[in-house]
Order: structure tokens, then sequence, then C-alpha cells
């Protein structure tokens, strides 16, 4: 330490002969040079440095103007995002009750236009039963009609001789003579 404050006091006595030396103790010399750097850096790059400093937070402000905006629309965003799912997630409940709804309702009407199928195919099928059945039936009457009469001949031809026969004839002719005479 000694030596840094003898170096300060020789350079006040420093002889005017107009001799130039160099001084060699390294730790006088830079300890000038820096405080003569600091100094002009300081005087001269103030006003540089406080232009950079400036001019640094004046971007990280706007930065964080950005960011704050950025954050502030997709904050926005995310709100309506989430009123249209809610949105969506209701119309979805809608539609699944209302599919469940009709789903039920088609069942119903697949129900009752089955038993209203079954019931006329009921009503064919008793209808054809009893169309069959009058049929059978005027079959089995033509039948038995159609047997009594052959039997009526059979019994009529063996028993009818031919005088019986000359005078049924002359009846039928008679009455049918006389209902002539009525009606004319």
């Amino acid at each position: 330490m000694k030596n840094v404050t003898d170096s300060f006091v020789s350079l006040g006595h420093w002889p005017s002969a107009g001799s130039f030396g160099f001084n060699t103790d390294i730790l006088a010399t830079n300890l000038i040079n820096l405080s003569v750097v600091l100094g002009v850096l300081i005087f001269f790059g103030k006003g540089v440095l406080s232009d950079l400093l400036d001019n640094r937070k004046q971007r990280i402000l706007d930065t964080i103007r950005n960011s704050e905006k950025l954050r502030e629309g997709a904050i926005e965003q995310l709100e309506k995002a989430r009123a249209r799912l809610r949105k969506v997630e209701i119309e979805a409940d809608q539609f699944r009750t209302n599919g469940y709804s009709e789903i039920e309702r088609e069942k119903l009407n697949l129900i009752n236009s089955t038993y209203k199928t079954l019931e006329q195919l009921e009503n064919y099928k008793n209808e054809t039963i009893h169309f069959e059945q009058q049929r059978t039936i005027n079959q089995a009457r033509q039948r038995v009609f159609q047997q009594a009469l052959q039997g009526a001949l059979g019994t009529l031809n063996s028993c009818l001789t031919n005088e019986l026969h000359l005078r049924t004839i002359n009846a039928n002719l008679g009455m049918f003579g006389a209902i002539k005479e009525i009606t004319d």
C-alpha cells in the first residue's frame, strides 16, 4: 500500500527537466489508468448507457404489455370456448333426451302398428274362415240338395206310372194356364 501512496506523492515531485520516464510500479499505474478510463466512461458513456437501458426498459415494458394483451385475448377466447362448450353440451343433452324420447315414441308407434297389423290379420283370418265355412256349408247344401233331388227323382220315377205322369203334367199345365190368365 505504501507504494500506491508513494506513486501519487511522486507525481507531484516530478522534475521539470523535460525528461520522460516510465513508472514501473504496475499497481499504481493500473489504478490511475482504470480511474481515468472509468471517469471518461462515466462522463461520456452515461448518456449512451442511459439510452440503452431506457430502450431496453421500453422493449421489456412493450413486451409485457403485448403479453398482457395476448393473455387477455387468450382468456377471452378461452371463455368463449367454454361458453360454446357449455352450449354444445346442453344441445347434446337435449339431442340425447330428444333422441331417447323419439326412440320411445317410435317404439310405441311400432308396437301400436304391430298390434293393428295383428288385428287386421286376425280379422282377415276370421273373414277367411267365415268365408270358407260359408262356402263349405253351401257346397254341403248343394250336395244334400242334389242328393235329395236325385233321391226324389228316383222315388218319383219308380213310383210314377205313365198315367200318373200324364195327369201330373196336365195338372201343372192347368196351373200354368190359370196363372197366365190371372197375369194377363
